[in-house]
């Protein structure tokens, strides 16, 4: 059994995306970060750095004590580890899926993140809007290039790299981006957003984050 830390943002998403896609047991333990809940002690100890999502494995696979982990890309990269899913086992085909989870996290996480907090939290201040859309169609424009001549960003197999990107394109309207600008990725888009396992992952939102 495992135990999500988890609130509706992409990074979330990210994790209920490979356990639904898995079939793992799991408990999801909401974390409202609109109230600050992630700055509770007992959550602290499980995510040192006060953001979601996190985990706590009680079976890990060296049999030992629970497991807990923090950071959405490392999450990721054990339960591909731990179940042998959803990451190339030839070598040149995990650094392809590797590569790409890493570009999300360093990459269009961050600059999508930005593009959220600018447009919707922060004043307008048109410097920062025209950076961060800018930023975010050139990222868009990178991934739409690897994915043309190919079904998933590492190739022909559903990789965890792919659950690292799709949530951070699912509010693209918000960040200012046309995905008819971008006919590869929007191919890609609408392929797993059609999968049973996302469908199931976001209907987590009406349960535990509904719109109001």
């Amino acid at each position: 059994m495992i135990d999500l830390y988890y609130w509706t943002t992409p990074n979330g998403h990210k994790i209920s995306l490979f356990l639904e896609e898995a079939g793992l047991a799991y408990t999801i333990h909401p974390v409202n970060i609109s109230k600050n809940e992630q700055f509770e002690p007992s959550f602290l100890k499980i995510a040192p750095n006060n953001r979601i999502p996190a985990i706590v494995d009680h079976q890990p696979a060296d049999g030992g004590e629970p497991l807990s982990l923090f950071e959405s890309g490392a999450i990721l990269l054990y339960l591909a580890e731990k179940t042998g899913q959803f990451l190339p086992k030839d070598l040149r085909g995990r650094q392809v899926a590797l590569q790409w989870l890493f570009w999300q996290m360093g990459g269009l996480g961050p600059m999508a993140g930005q593009n959220h907090h600018f447009k919707r939290l922060a004043e307008k201040i048109p410097y920062a809007l025209k950076r961060y859309t800018d930023e975010t169609a050139r990222l868009y424009g990178v991934l739409n290039k690897q994915l043309e001549g190919r079904q998933f960003v590492a190739g022909d197999e559903y990789s965890i790299a792919d659950m690292a990107i799709y949530p951070w394109t699912v509010s693209h309207e918000l960040q200012g981006q046309n995905l008819d600008d971008f006919p590869a990725l929007k191919v890609w888009f609408e392929r797993i957003k059609a999968r049973p396992a996302t469908q199931r992952a976001y209907a987590l939102v009406d349960k535990i984050n509904p719109p109001k």
